[in-house]
């Protein structure tokens, strides 16, 4: 595990200050964080439309985010053992044109079988997406608190949810599904552009250097690394599991909910993308709350208040009765449920080293997407055989389970600065 230098109490971050890299690295990220939530978010509109014009059943929609997780699994273990050993900006950069192809490819998909291919595709290009990003990020201010900078920058990212849920309003009613993924183009040039103008901080290049001064070190496989003592190996299964009903949580409630409240409400999808915007303006002061808590008081605290409530307030949304009563509702849930996504690359950032971290931020996010993607198709079997009830108590139960597995991360509630 890696030490950082202590932060002065009255230090505070101000983007006048930032370097020129270091904007950079936000920009990018940012960017990047925008593209992964417009096309998770895009499967999420379209997958009424997907279902109805496809002819498939709840459940096989439902495994198109499980693909999209395996792919993200595949290309985050790759690309991030890649990131941690040549340079993270290079391979930042580089995926992007993956995504470019596939999500342009979708416009092409007229059956499931292509359609979870190119899912599988645009995973694997963006697994290194969020990864790199936090790394780079952390990298790029060692040293600081970045709770509430990581924060600002998934705020920012929500950007992509926002014109996902504007796009989906505008495009599946007049030209169909198939027609909103090439919006998903726009996000990719922007972010292209930005980076290749980015480099690695000097904290990468100097554990670069020792590498190759240091053959055994050298040696050693990041992927492997994250496992190699008792503790560090029951600390990754933790932030794994953790992960997993982070994700688990995030895809079945913005996967799901359209279709639920448009079932319940009568709602129409271009309505039901309004009332998901307010979701995200939840999720976004969440993120921001949840990144103030965590520096000041530690993640243990943080996790703690965020999955708790999160665990009570899912039982709020069959209560929705009105369009009034759904909206607050709904940024009640986005407050808790996603607010505290931000925390998980600040605490592996912070707790695996240099020569790892990409592969640890990379096992931590796509095991635990990957797992957490099958209750994306879990929910819709659910769907399909049980209640509204019982689906939100097994959302309930997912956030105990998670708030439990923290308390048992010992490094979670150590006073260390996150």
């Amino acid at each position: 595990m890696a030490d950082f230098p202590p932060m002065q109490p009255t230090e505070v971050l101000r983007h006048k200050h930032f370097s020129k890299n270091q904007k950079l690295t936000l920009w990018s990220t940012t960017a990047g964080f925008g593209l992964e939530n417009m096309d998770v978010m895009f499967i999420s509109f379209a997958l009424s439309s997907i279902i109805a014009s496809l002819r498939i059943s709840n459940f096989a929609g439902g495994l198109i985010a499980t693909i999209f997780s395996l792919g993200t699994l595949v290309g985050g273990l790759c690309f991030g053992m890649l990131a941690d050993k040549f340079g993270r900006a290079r391979i930042f950069t580089s995926t992007l044109v993956i995504v470019a192809l596939a999500t342009a490819g979708m416009y092409f998909a007229h059956n499931i079988w292509v359609l979870y291919a190119l899912r599988f595709i645009v995973g694997a290009g963006t697994g290194a997406e969020y990864s790199a990003g936090v790394t780079m990020v952390a990298e790029a201010f060692a040293g600081k608190k970045i709770g509430r900078l990581m924060s600002i920058v998934q705020i920012g990212g929500q950007g992509g949810s926002v014109l996902a849920a504007l796009s989906a309003a505008f495009i599946i009613p007049r030209w169909g599904w198939n027609a909103l993924f090439l919006v998903g183009l726009l996000p990719i040039i922007f972010a292209f552009l930005i980076r290749i103008h980015l480099k690695d901080s000097e904290e990468f290049e100097h554990a670069k250097e020792h590498r190759q001064e240091n053959q055994q070190e050298n040696s050693r496989v990041p992927l492997l690394a994250v496992f190699q003592t008792p503790a560090m190996a029951l600390q990754t299964i933790g932030l794994i599991l953790m992960m997993m009903i982070q994700t688990g949580g995030y895809y079945g409630l913005m996967n799901w909910l359209p279709k639920i409240m448009q079932k319940q409400l009568g709602l129409s999808i271009s309505s039901s993308s309004m009332w998901m915007i307010a979701t995200i303006a939840g999720m976004s002061l969440g993120m921001y709350a949840f990144g103030f808590i965590l520096d000041n008081f530690g993640p243990r605290l943080a996790f703690g208040i965020f999955l708790v409530v999160a665990a009570a307030s899912v039982y709020l949304i069959p209560m929705a009765n009105s369009a009034w009563s759904l909206l607050l509702i709904m940024m009640m849930v986005g407050f808790f449920s996603n607010g505290m996504y931000g925390g998980y690359g600040v605490v592996v950032s912070r707790l695996y080293g240099t020569d790892i971290r990409v592969t640890a931020n990379s096992v931590v996010s796509c095991v635990g997407k990957l797992f957490g993607g099958f209750f994306s198709a879990l929910i819709g079997l659910m769907m399909d055989k049980t209640s509204l009830s019982v689906v939100m108590m097994f959302f309930s139960a997912i956030y105990i389970f998670s708030f439990l597995v923290m308390l048992s991360i010992p490094a979670l509630g150590k006073k260390t600065q996150f």
